[in-house]
C-alpha cells in the first residue's frame, strides 16, 4: 500500500467495518449512537470500541480509527458530550468535528481532531483559523475545485471526499428536512426531501414540465478519473461516503480506490473499475466540483438506486467447518451452479464467490431448493453469517 496517501472508508457496522479493512482501508470513520450525522445507521456503542480496534489491528498493518461527532451540539449535551469524550480519549485516533464545543473540548483533554467538512473550509485564511486552534486535518468543503485545494493544502493536512453521495446544500448543511418533517439533517436525521421527483404548479394549478424531475438531487461523486490530479493538488486522505450503505457497497468501493492510489491507472483500468463501482448503490456519476462548476448534467434521472446488481436474501450459514473451509447453508431460495453469492458478517466482511460447486448430503448436485442444507466451499466466513444471491438488474 502507498503510504503516501490515506484511503478512508465509511463503517456504520461490524460487517462494514471487515469489509473495509480487508479490502485495504488505511482508516474507518464511524459514528456513536449519539452525536452522530448518521443517526439512522446502525453505528456502534462506546462499549464496541474494544472489538473496533481489534478488527482494525491487523498482523499486516494497523488502520486508524476517526470517530464522527459532527452533530450540532446544545446546551443540555455538554456535559454527556464531555464525559463521552472523556472516555474515547486514546481509544480513537481521532474526532472529526465542526461544532467549536467539540473542538474546544477535544483540545482540553488533548485529542487530536479534525475539522469537518460540513464547516465549508473553502480557503487559506479559515484553514489557518482552525489549525490556530488545533485542528491537524481538515475536511475541505465539497465546492471547492483542484486548484483552490491546492493553495490550502499548502496551509494543513488536506482530506476530501472521493466518491459517494452528494448534498445539494452547501456542504451538507441543509434545513429543509427539518422544515418539512421537524428531522433535522444538522442532527443526523435527513429524511432526503432532495432524492425525491417534484412537479412544478403555478398559483393557478398549472404544472411545468420539467426535463428531469428530480431537480435537487445530485448524481454521486466519483473521482476516480482524476484521482491523479488530486494526489498532485494535496489532497493527503481520500474519503469515501458511504455509512448508510451496506457491506457489499464498501468492499468494492474501497478495494478501487486501493487500487486506483496504489496504482496509476490507465484509461481502460479506469473504465474497468467505473463498471464495477456501478454495480453497487449509486445514483450515477459526476466529477462534482473538482473540474469545475456542476451543471444539469450532473443531477441524477434516477428514482433510487441505478447499481446493475441486485442483492436477494439466500440463507445463512448454519455450520461452518474451517478445516475444509465449508460453509453449510440454509437456503430460503434456490440456488444454482455458477450463481454469484456474497456471504456477509460482523468478522467476516464480504466474501463474494461464483458457485463452481456444490453438494447436499456429500452428492454433488447442480441445483438447491429453497430449504436444502447446501455444502459449498467458502474461504474465511463464520457460521451466522448471512448469504445473498447477487443478479444483474434487468
Amino acid at each position: 500500500m502507498n503510504s503516501q496517501y490515506e484511503l478512508m472508508a465509511p463503517a456504520g457496522s461490524f460487517p462494514m467495518l471487515s469489509a473495509a479493512v480487508k479490502a485495504g482501508a488505511d482508516a474507518v470513520y464511524f459514528g456513536l449512537d449519539e452525536f452522530s450525522m448518521r443517526a439512522s445507521s446502525k453505528n456502534f456503542r462506546l462499549e464496541d470500541l474494544e472489538q473496533i480496534r481489534k478488527i482494525c489491528n491487523r498482523p499486516d498493518r494497523s488502520v486508524k480509527m476517526y470517530l464522527t461527532l459532527n452533530t450540532i451540539v446544545y446546551d443540555q449535551e455538554i456535559e454527556r458530550l464531555s464525559e463521552v469524550l472523556s472516555f474515547i480519549k486514546d481509544k480513537v485516533d481521532a474526532v472529526i468535528c465542526w461544532d467549536h464545543a467539540v473542538m474546544i473540548l477535544c483540545r482540553e483533554k488533548e485529542i487530536p481532531f479534525f475539522i469537518s467538512t460540513q464547516a465549508s473550509v473553502a480557503n487559506r485564511v479559515a484553514a489557518e483559523f482552525y489549525k490556530s486552534l488545533g485542528a491537524t486535518r481538515i475536511v475541505l468543503a465539497r465546492e471547492l475545485n483542484l486548484g483552490q485545494i491546492k493553495e490550502i493544502s499548502d496551509v494543513v493536512e488536506v482530506e476530501c471526499f472521493v466518491h459517494g453521495a452528494m448534498c445539494v446544500a452547501e456542504s451538507g448543511r441543509c434545513f429543509m428536512s427539518v422544515y418539512t418533517s421537524d428531522r433535522s439533517a444538522n442532527r443526523g436525521s435527513c429524511v432526503q426531501n432532495c432524492r425525491r421527483s417534484y412537479t412544478v404548479i403555478d398559483d393557478s394549478g398549472h404544472e411545468l414540465k420539467v426535463e428531469n424531475s428530480r431537480i435537487m438531487s445530485a448524481k454521486d461523486l466519483c473521482g476516480l478519473a482524476f484521482i491523479e490530479e488530486m494526489k498532485a493538488a494535496g489532497v493527503y486522505s481520500f474519503k469515501i461516503e458511504g455509512r448508510g450503505r451496506d457491506p457489499r457497497y464498501v468492499d468494492t468501493v474501497t478495494s478501487v480506490y486501493r487500487r486506483a492510489l496504489d496504482n496509476k491507472l490507465t484509461g481502460e483500468e479506469i473504465q474497468e473499475s467505473i463498471v464495477k463501482l456501478e454495480t453497487v448503490f449509486n445514483r450515477q456519476f459526476s466529477s462534482g466540483f473538482f473540474l469545475g462548476q456542476p451543471a444539469q448534467k450532473d443531477f441524477s434521472t434516477s428514482e433510487n438506486n441505478d447499481a446493475t446488481e441486485t442483492k436477494h436474501t439466500l440463507g445463512k450459514i448454519v455450520n461452518y467447518y474451517a478445516k475444509q473451509q465449508v460453509a453449510a447453508i440454509k437456503l430460503t431460495a434456490e440456488l444454482a451452479l455458477g450463481d454469484k453469492i456474497a456471504v456477509i458478517g460482523d468478522r467476516t466482511g464480504v466474501e463474494t464467490v461464483n458457485v463452481s460447486r456444490m453438494e447436499i448430503d456429500n452428492r454433488e448436485v447442480t441445483k438447491a431448493a429453497k430449504g436444502d442444507l447446501v455444502g459449498i466451499m467458502l474461504p474465511g466466513v463464520h457460521r451466522n453469517d448471512q448469504v445473498y444471491l447477487i443478479k444483474a438488474k434487468i
